[in-house]
């Protein structure tokens, strides 16, 4: 099998003291003020500038929320630390699921790197402090993975500056040809890429939308999507409640988005900001919400 050599592989090394610490519970904007959370929504985030070396933004950094697709950046970095070559069509795997957020490539590395094992080894390396597996009832979905806006900057500040030049290199050569549509149809661009100038490279994530996208990405056609619920589904906030009690998965039963990534010149900048929507919510209202939240976010630091 045709293999893609690396570079040599560096020495990992740990992150600096400065990145152990979690960010103050609210961070100076220099009098710009902080973005507004649209009512029924819960966000959080966290931004890093890597110039001045500071948190220049956070609002409940440590809250939990489940992974949707940022979790496949977790498992980049497990799949490529554990070899020196890429065989050509693992290459190609990577490449979709980082560019395009492909679901099918990020099943095969999981189930091939032990499932719920990939986010533990991770969480330990990368001193994840709100990174957990998905429940045990339910090991097979890698975006019930539990994780927080302060442990997404800490993996990018992971990959910028301790992981070998091969697995940054590769990851972050992804994502910054991320592309406009994700291979299930929906539009990726929401968040970072649709309210930030480039440079940048993002990591996106979106889940509770059902399986269809509502529009086909590209064209904003009607796709006849299917329903977000079964019909006759209790989608009230008790119902979503009662469902979320003991499953040990973030806001389950609420659609979530999240735009994650490295923003500026010589990524200046590391964003880190999820969101959880109303019940029911549409994917279009959603994306309205963390876009015009991004972009709020993106003028109050920069």
């Amino acid at each position: 099998m045709r293999t893609k050599p690396w570079a040599a592989v560096a020495a990992a090394l740990p992150l600096a003291v400065a990145c152990v610490a979690g960010p103050p519970a609210a961070a100076s904007t220099d009098g710009v003020k902080p973005p507004t959370v649209p009512a029924g929504t819960t966000a959080s985030w966290l931004v890093f500038d890597r110039k001045a070396g500071k948190f220049v933004a956070t609002r409940n950094a440590h809250r939990k929320f489940r992974s949707a697709s940022v979790v496949k950046i977790l498992i980049a970095i497990d799949y490529l630390e554990k070899r020196k070559s890429v065989p050509a069509a693992d290459a190609r795997l990577l490449k979709v699921m980082l560019r395009s957020s492909d679901d099918g490539a990020a099943t095969t590395f999981w189930n091939r790197g032990g499932k719920g094992a990939i986010v533990q080894r991770m969480a330990r390396k990368l001193g994840l402090s709100d990174t957990a597996p998905p429940p045990a009832s339910k090991p097979g979905f890698w975006g019930y993975t539990s994780l927080s806006a302060y442990d997404i900057v800490r993996t990018y500040r992971y990959l910028l500056d301790t992981a070998a030049p091969g697995v940054r290199e590769t990851i972050l050569g992804h994502l910054r040809n991320s592309t406009p549509c994700g291979t299930d149809g929906f539009d990726q661009y929401f968040g970072i890429p649709r309210a930030v100038p480039k440079p940048w490279a993002v990591k996106q994530g979106w889940s509770g939308f059902g399986d269809v996208a509502p529009t086909k990405c590209g064209t904003g056609a009607s796709v006849n999507p299917v329903p977000l619920r079964a019909p006759g589904a209790d989608l009230s906030i008790s119902g979503v409640a009662s469902r979320a009690t003991g499953s040990g998965v973030p806001d389950y039963g609420r659609p979530v988005l999240h735009t994650t990534g490295l923003l500026g010149k010589d990524d200046r900048f590391i964003m880190a900001l999820l969101t959880a929507h109303p019940v029911g919510g549409t994917w279009s209202s959603s994306v309205k919400r963390i876009t015009g939240l991004t972009q709020s976010l993106y003028r109050s630091v920069s």
